[in-house]
Order: structure tokens, then C-alpha cells, then sequence
């Protein structure tokens, strides 16, 4: 089905308000889902309405909830996100963050009891529109083990970063730290579609090509013991410094089940005015035009943005049996 960006939202919020969602709560969500829907991301688009809505409606996410701000040091943004979704913990962040980072120069967000936090490149970009270089990790349910174990301990555990370019989109740095982003191997399993060799590994740690095993099993680390290494500093920074649950303690994000996930997210943002007496717009750009010199080389990000100026022209394009479970909600 062909949706407008505004159509796919409507859907989205009338969906989640019938759902024991506030109203204010269910644009955030929904201008998220769609704008990852329109990135190209599909697996943390409209597929997640029917686990959000269901969440809500179980009390493991709170609807209702209010994030709550507080600032114990000049730099530091603390805020509970009431263990409601994070979208509307991500907008506080992105409206109170670049004043202090004006300010003080340099600004953290640590955002706890939160919830799955999507497509973070659409966060952090949003920071370098508003002339800003930003960084942001956030942890996820326990889905990737230690190199060399079986068990799962961490979580994808995505990193974002965004830079502003002068005249230009900024370049936009967005992955998780398993070889794929989880939430590819739960869009193949609702589609019944097998999925590559590599990219997950069954409960006794062999490589599956079933999405279903995969999601019973762990996931593969970008990098092998890179990867892991890097979901354990964005374990330590995401809810060791933020309180939040870890990874092996966060319930599902897919189903209804348990306690609230009650996730971790921090998010650095940067004025550059304060780093470097240099023309730093100027600095990033020669750095750009340094790398794209290679006419077979794009900028990261260009890709999302590109799809996403499409979408805002010509709309969606969502399978049909997505549009019906989010109708019959």
C-alpha cells in the first residue's frame, strides 16, 4: 500500500491511541516510525506498532509517561524516561541539549528506563542541523554473546554520529555493533524469509540461515572480537553510567512479556565553536571533499537522506499485510 509521510502518521497515532497511548506520545513514536520507514529501515519502522501498542496495553510500556528532566552538573542532562517509549526522551534531549552545549561547550544526555531507541541517526542528525557534532550509543536486550561464548550479555548495542557539513546534508554514522541491526532478522521472520549465513548464530552457536533460531539463538558482532568489545564500552556507557537495566536484564522488545526493558541511551553533543580556534565547517567540508574525490564513494548517510526526500515527495510503500495488523489494532 502507497502512504503520504502524514497518511502513514495518522495511521500510526490513531493505532497507538487506541492503545492506552497519550496523544503527545503517539506523534512522537509515530513521526519516529515513519521517518525510519522512510530512511530505508524498515525493521524499526511500522513493523513495530503491533509490539509497541501490545506493550502499552500489558503495562510493560507506559503510555502515559511524562520524561523527567534534571541537570545535577552545568554539562549533564538526566532524564528519566519514565519507562514510556524513547522517543519522547529523545526530543527533551533534543531540545534542551544544544542550549548547554552552546554554553558549556560540551553536553550529555543520560537517558534511563527508556525503550527501544530506533533508527539513531535520525537523533543525532538533528543535533548537526543545529550546527552541532553529536554521538550517541544506546544498549538493547541481551541478543550477542561475549567472542567465544554462547550465552547472550549484550545487547546490538547501535552507535550514531552526525557532523554538520557547511551547505551540505551532514555525514551520518549509524550501526549496530552485531554484523546486521536485530530487527532485520525480525522483519525476515515475519516475512517467513531465510536470512544470510553470517549474520546469527543458533542456541548451541552454530550459524543459522532461520530467522527464528537466530532470534533464540545470538547474533553475529560486526568485526568479531572488535565488535564485541565495542557492545561492552556501549554497555558501560549506556547503563553502567546511566542506571539503567544492562542488556541480560532488559526484557524483550518484540512481545509483551515481563517487566519494562527500562534501557539506557547517552548522548554526547558537541559545539565546535568550542574545540578549535579553526573554521571547523570549513575543516569538515575539505574532509568531505577529500572523500567523495572518488566518484565510486558516497558520504555515510546519503543513502537514508536520499530515501527520505523521496518519501517526502512521492510517500511509502508498506506491505500490505503491515498496514492491515495496524488497522486491526
Amino acid at each position: 500500500m502507497h502512504l503520504s509521510l502524514l497518511e502513514a502518521e495518522t495511521l500510526v497515532v490513531e493505532a497507538l491511541r487506541r492503545n492506552r497511548v497519550s496523544a503527545q506520545n503517539a506523534r512522537s513514536v509515530a513521526v519516529a516510525l515513519v521517518a525510519a520507514e522512510a530512511a530505508g529501515q524498515e525493521g524499526h519502522g511500522l513493523r513495530r506498532v503491533l509490539a509497541y501498542a501490545g506493550q502499552a496495553n500489558a503495562g510493560k510500556a507506559d503510555g502515559f509517561a511524562v520524561p523527567e528532566k534534571n541537570r545535577p552538573f552545568p554539562s549533564v542532562l538526566r532524564i528519566d524516561a519514565g519507562n514510556g517509549y524513547a522517543y519522547p526522551a529523545l526530543d527533551l534531549a533534543v531540545a534542551e541539549l544544544p542550549g548547554i552545549a552552546r554554553e558549556q561547550g560540551i553536553a550529555l544526555a543520560a537517558i534511563n528506563r527508556s525503550h527501544h531507541a530506533g533508527v539513531m541517526g535520525l537523533t543525532v542528525e538533528r543535533f548537526a542541523d543545529l550546527g552541532l557534532v553529536a554521538l550517541m550509543v544506546a544498549n538493547a536486550p541481551a541478543a550477542m554473546a561475549p567472542w567465544g561464548g554462547r550465552r547472550p550479555v549484550f545487547g546490538t548495542n547501535p552507535i550514531a554520529f552526525a557532523a554538520p557539513l557547511l551547505g551540505e546534508d551532514p555525514i551520518v554514522i549509524d550501526l549496530a555493533l552485531s554484523k546486521v541491526a536485530r530487527g532485520k532478522v525480525m522483519a525476515a521472520r515475519q516475512q517467513g524469509a531465510p536470512i544470510p549465513a553470517d549474520w546469527a548464530f543458533d542456541r548451541e552457536g552454530r550459524p543459522t540461515t532461520s530467522a527464528e533460531e537466530a532470534l533464540e539463538g545470538t547474533m553475529a558482532p560486526s568485526g568479531d572480537a572488535k565488535g564485541a568489545a565495542l557492545a561492552l564500552m556501549v554497555e558501560i556507557l549506556a547503563a553502567g553510567l546511566t542506571g539503567a537495566n544492562y542488556a541480560f536484564e532488559a526484557s524483550s522488545l518484540f512481545d509483551d512479556k515481563g517487566a519494562p526493558p527500562a534501557l539506557g541511551h547517552t548522548i554526547i553533543a558537541i559545539n565546535p565553536a568550542a574545540t578549535s580556534t579553526a573554521d571547523t565547517a570549513h575543516r569538515l567540508a575539505r574532509l568531505a571533499d577529500e572523500i567523495t574525490r572518488d566518484p565510486d564513494v558516497r558520504l555515510p548517510g546519503r543513502r537514508g537522506q536520499t530515501l527520505r526526500r523521496l518519501a517526502l515527495a512521492e510517500g511509502i510503500t508498506v506491505e500490505d499485510e503491515v498496514i492491515e495488523a495496524i488497522r486491526r489494532l
